[in-house]
Parts: C-alpha cells; structure tokens; sequence
C-alpha cells in the first residue's frame, strides 16, 4: 500500500516533518502525503475548528487542518504502542498500521463551512429529517480523491479506512467486517467514546481559547492494552479518564456553548438559510465533487454578491461584525427530575406564553438554543462501558461502577440547559416576560438562575 512504502519502510528523503504547536514534530509518510497534498484536503486550511467562536475567545482560529494532522500523529503513536508490547500477539501489521494513521488523518475531511454548525445547525432547517453527517461525506470525499489524483490503495484497505471513519456514528458497521475490532477504537471509538480525535481536540482547544487541560492522555496511551479484541485500560487510570469526559463537558460547556458564541451561531444560521436559494449551499452538501468548494470563506461570498435578494443576510453578516448580536435574555436548567421527557423549546413555544404586551411577538422575533452536555453517554455513565484490568500480569477485564470510583463524582451525567435571545434589542423585555411565563407553566416557578439585568430591559418606544 502506497508509492514509497510498499513494505512498511520508508525512505527519509520523502518523509515531511511538520512542527505543531501541540505535539512537537509530525512525520508525515509519503503515503500520506498524496492525501494531504490535494487540494480537497487543503480546504481544511479554511475550515476553522470552532467556527466563529474566535469572537468571543479571540486565539480559537486554529484550523481543521492542524487537527486533522495532530490525530494522525496521534493515531500512529496509539497504534505503534499496541505493535510494540502486542504486536505479535495480535497480528498488528504494517497495513493495520497505515489504515490507522489514515483515518486519523482523513477522519473530518467532510466537514462543512464552521464545522459543527452547518451539520447540526444549518442543514436541519433547510433540509429536516436529513440523515447528512460529516462522518458519510468523509468517506465519500475520500472515494472521491483516490480517484480523482489515482491513489494506488487496494478496495479492502480503503474500505478499512472508511469504516474507521464512520464507526463512531454507525458503529455496527464493522462488527463482521474485520476481525481486527480494536483497530476501530482508535481514532473514532463508537464503543465507549475514548478516541484519539478526543485526545486532540480537548487539548487544542484548551490551548487556543487560553483554557487551563490537566488531561494527560499519554496516561492512556501508554497503558492502553487489547483483551478480547478490545482496548481496555489499567484501572489507576480510571479518574484520567473520567477526566478526559468531564473536561470535554467543561469544554461544551465554556466554550461551545457559551451564551454569545450560540449567539453569532444563531445569527450565522439565519444568514446561511437566507443565502441558501441563490447560492444553493444545502445542495453541495450530497454531491463531494462541489461540496470541497464549501469553507468558511462562504460569509465573503455572501457579502460580496451582486443579488438584492440577499440584503438580508448581509445585513446579519455585518451585524456580527459590528458585534451586535441577538441579546440573551435568560437561560434555564431543565430540573432532572423532568431530564427523561425534555422536548426541545422553540420559538413558537416563547411567542405562545406572551400572555400582555403593548409588542405581539412574532416567531421571526425569539431565537432559542437548546444545550445538551453531557459525558458522551447521554444520562448514562460512560465509565460502565469502559473495560478495565488490574495490572499487566492479570488477565482478568471488569467495569468500574459509580460507587467505586468516587463519592465526589455527578449523580447525574446529563445536563439540559435552554437559552433564549431576542434578535431585536427593543424586545428583551418582551421576550424575558415570556419564557418566564413558560417556565411557570411547565415547571410551576421559575427555574432560571436569575433575572434579566434591568439594562437589557429595553421597552420599545
């Protein structure tokens, strides 16, 4: 597999060294390099990690580029380790190897402009009921760049490749496709969450938004070990990794959630969707021959488009510019007892509990964020479907239960937390009457942390 390393060695006069500013020094193969070098790969450079979330913590401009190459670092340094201390148990050979680095490396070439966003965001409104992930782009993307440059790479391999990919979301894929089920824990692990992406992006993203990450995941790498063709972990490591979850949390929580980041978020959404007719942006999104040409660049071409139709969208545009966001009203956080039936709020439902007003609301006036955070499992602990072992002279795998790892640790794994804006800054008052009304009718009292500050309580004139 591949021009220059047909049999697992590799000339150095081909081998490229990257720097990054997270993982030191990055070797890049020359099998990899026919895949970084084209230009689908390339957009990464224009992806941003976080999307617009650089207004509010200005260093978060790190790329999906630097990403994707520190998981290929990442990927390799897990699977090499495995090789050294199993590799001759389990069979680990130089093509495991390389379809490991591969889909480290290759595992969000099929994300959208502003990442997350347009996945989860966007493409909901414009297109409902959808199945559009970046994880089924990725592959297709990938298929469509072995054969677009002629990539030498055998069917079985690249088949491999994709189902490291999509694993994380369609885990049952793999369960008959290789015997080899460890290998689809690295990089994107549907089975119990713990992954190299993960090891990446949590210290990336500490890094650039000036966050403080004792998550050592080195710790796990280096005691990572297969039993019964599944990763498992010694159990000292077992607060490591209930470190890297909550850490992760925290990160949803202050970062990715933060109340004015879902701001420029919402805004964003409302000008992709007013720019969706003419621009046809939800129509790339199934065809990869034009889906590549997608990156964040898009505002400018919104801004710079001659059709008087889109005034709108340049106008919410130049409004995140100017910092004029929609206003955050209130926020509160669903009681747990009432976590297993939450339905998500909408506009409708704040418009709905205007009970008097000199101002009727309208749906276009009230933006609502739904939030969930949580460990990866949902309400569940992800710890439970984790596999630990005693020590490298047991053979023996267990589960650690609650009980047994701390007394300090959540009762609950799950948090619902709803946000309200109102996009004019005249109906603050309106629309924080509203959603405490609704509070009141669903929960019996208010369940926000506190009011509306008296300043954002603008009556219109």
């Amino acid at each position: 597999m591949g021009e220059y390393c047909p049999s697992g060695s590799c000339d150095r006069r081909y081998v490229k060294q990257v720097f990054d500013n997270l993982h030191g020094s990055i070797s890049l193969d020359p099998f990899a390099l026919q895949f970084v070098d084209t230009e689908e790969f390339q957009r990464l450079r224009d992806l941003k990690q976080l999307g617009l979330t650089y207004l509010v913590y200005p260093g978060a401009v790190h790329t999906r580029f630097e990403h994707s190459l520190g998981v290929y670092s990442l990927a390799g340094k897990s699977i090499n380790n495995l090789k050294t201390y199993q590799g001759e148990e389990l069979g680990i050979d130089h093509v495991d190897m390389q379809t490991v680095k591969l889909a480290g490396l290759l595992h969000d070439i099929g994300h959208g402009p502003f990442s997350h966003l347009f996945e989860h965001e966007f493409l909901p409104r414009v297109d409902p009921g959808s199945s559009w992930s970046h994880e089924k782009m990725s592959v297709l993307l990938l298929d469509s760049i072995v054969d677009k440059h002629a990539i030498d790479i055998e069917n079985d391999y690249l088949k491999m490749v994709k189902d490291m990919i999509t694993v994380s979301s369609e885990p049952a894929s793999t369960k008959s496709a290789n015997e080899k089920h460890f290998l689809y824990d690295i990089v994107a692990n549907g089975r119990n969450g713990i992954d190299v992406d993960k090891f990446d992006y949590i210290g990336r993203d500490c890094r650039a938004c000036g966050l403080g990450c004792n998550f050592q995941y080195w710790r796990l790498m280096e005691g990572m070990r297969v039993m019964g063709d599944e990763i498992c972990y010694p159990a000292k490591d077992y607060l490591s990794i209930h470190k890297l979850f909550s850490t992760r949390a925290d990160l949803h929580r202050t970062v990715y959630t933060h109340a004015k980041v879902k701001a420029v978020d919402l805004m964003l959404v409302d000008a992709l969707i007013e720019a969706n007719d003419y621009l046809g942006i939800s129509l790339h999104a199934h065809d990869p021959e034009d889906f590549w040409k997608l990156d964040d660049t898009i505002i400018k071409s919104i801004e710079t488009a001659p059709n008087n139709e889109l005034d709108k969208a340049k106008e919410i545009i130049q409004r995140i510019r100017r910092r004029e966001l929609y206003k955050f009203c209130n926020q509160y956080s669903v009681p747990k007892d009432k976590l297993e039936h939450f339905q998500n709020i909408t506009a409708q439902d704040i418009v709905c509990s205007q009970k008097s007003s000199e101002v009727l609301l309208k749906e276009e006036d009230v933006a609502v964020s739904n939030v969930k955070i949580d460990l990866t499992r949902g309400k569940d602990n992800p710890l439970e479907s984790i596999k630990f072992f005693k020590d490298f002279g047991c053979d023996e795998k267990f589960p650690i239960t609650d009980d047994r790892v701390s007394h300090l640790l959540p009762a609950y794994n799950e948090d619902r937390i709803v946000r309200v804006y109102a996009k004019k800054p005249e109906l603050v008052d309106v629309v924080s009457e509203a959603f405490e009304n609704l509070q009141m009718r669903m929960y019996g009292e208010k369940t926000q942390v506190h009011e509306t500050p008296k300043k954002k309580r603008i009556r219109s004139n």
